[in-house]
């Protein structure tokens, strides 16, 4: 009797001290860890787990710790897909998000769709993203092609509307997206005046950016638009300065990124024009509270101002364990629904989930880069850009019949 007691008491006391911990919750980021792309992919590697420590701090999403896997896209669309799969089959996550390259976005986005897992797009702007190739899997945090070339090309046509344009362009489906969409907007759509060319995408070399340079000083154009980004916009404009061109010409760059603009630097960067979703300073001029605690936040953990692309991947798991609370559950179809018309304030001022393409319609801001001693006056020598135009979400996207339109053309369905 007396060992039945200890026994009792033994099992009583393990019981006691044992904690049961809930299941973790997996999310996947896919991102370039190497590549062209690679400094973007560190800053959404860098504000995911940012958001991931903070909220695991606060309690987890409906008691269950965030775990998040990450694999390498390299910048390929097929990588893309199949780190997609992998992830969902093998890891087991119930969401993914990430990319920068537009077309890994599309690949994996279609990977998601065919196993029931929702993709965020993180750094993501080819209209066909959420366009003619958008399913109803697919929510693209950022804005797209449209929205960046009509803020710009308002701010454009008011200060340079009798000019020449010159366009490089990375050709791929970025790249020609967002060439369409300045033309349009901007009213440089004959290409005998404003002529382009395209470089090669994703192996563009010096020599290509170099040819294309001389081909735009030759054009006697006065502004040059540069439709490259990341690894391959930081060398076409180191380029353009040894060849004076920053001087002679306007220079826009349609996605103007913090990372893009600390590689080239202060000097060759300054009086370059472009478009943003959000910079760092946005909070501090307008005043958004959330947008403050995060650029601190961020600084301070890793001494340095964080990106578009760390924003993006910031809000996006914050969204995430937004929709999955007022979800009640991680389902995959009350996941959609719970997104679908969501309007929220964070890190700026209102924007929301649309409905009928999931396209996340928001402000758009048009930016100049500072002077160089305004720059390395920060603290964390950041300081690049005015903020010299903006426009609204809603007067930027497309409108729902301009959508169903590049979904006809495109021969797909008029719903996602």
């Amino acid at each position: 009797m007396n060992v039945r007691k200890v026994l009792f008491s033994a099992c009583l006391l393990l019981l006691a001290s044992t904690t049961v911990y809930a299941e973790t919750l997996k999310i996947g980021l896919n991102y370039p860890q190497t590549g062209r792309y690679k400094d973007q992919g560190l800053q959404q590697r860098l504000g995911a787990f940012l958001a991931l420590d903070e909220i695991n701090k606060a309690g987890g999403v409906m008691g269950r710790q965030l775990e998040l896997v990450i694999r390498n896209t390299r910048g390929d669309p097929a990588q893309g897909a199949k780190n997609t799969a992998e992830l969902i089959d093998r890891e087991g996550v119930q969401m993914v998000f990430g990319g920068v390259s537009s077309a890994v976005a599309i690949a994996s986005g279609k990977a998601a769709r065919d196993r029931n897992r929702i993709y965020f797009g993180t750094l993501t702007y080819s209209n066909a993203t959420t366009g003619a190739e958008g399913h109803s899997y697919m929510f693209r945090e950022p804005y797209n092609a449209w929205m960046t070339a009509k803020a710009l090309s308002q701010y454009l046509t008011t200060n340079h509307a009798e000019d020449d344009y010159f366009y490089i362009t990375a050709d791929y489906t970025w790249g020609w997206s967002v060439e369409e969409s300045v033309r349009k907007f901007s009213g440089t759509e004959d290409t005998d005046r404003h002529q382009g060319v395209k470089t090669p995408f994703p192996r563009a070399l010096i020599t290509d950016f170099r040819e294309a340079l001389e081909q735009a000083e030759a054009s006697n154009a006065k502004v040059l638009m540069m439709v490259l980004f990341g690894d391959d916009m930081v060398r076409a404009l180191n380029v353009a300065y040894e060849m004076g061109l920053t001087k002679k010409m306007q220079i826009v760059v349609p996605n103007l990124t913090l990372g893009m603009a600390r590689q080239v630097g202060p000097t060759i960067m300054e009086g370059v024009i472009g478009g943003s979703p959000w910079v760092w300073n946005v909070p501090y001029e307008l005043n958004y509270p959330r947008g403050k605690e995060f650029v601190e936040a961020f600084s301070n953990r890793y001494e340095m101002r964080p990106s578009t692309a760390a924003a993006s991947a910031y809000s996006i798991i914050y969204q995430y364990k937004d929709a999955v609370e007022r979800a009640g559950t991680t389902n995959t179809a009350s996941l959609i629904r719970a997104l679908e018309g969501h309007r929220y304030t964070f890190l700026k001022d209102e924007q929301y989930w649309r409905e009928f393409d999931h396209q996340n319609v928001q402000t758009v801001y048009v930016v100049k880069v500072k002077p160089r001693n305004t720059i390395i006056a920060d603290e964390y020598s950041s300081d690049y850009f005015s903020i010299i135009d903006s426009m609204p979400g809603d007067q930027a996207a497309q409108t729902r019949e301009e959508w169903e339109e590049r979904r006809r053309e495109a021969g797909k369905p008029l719903r996602l």
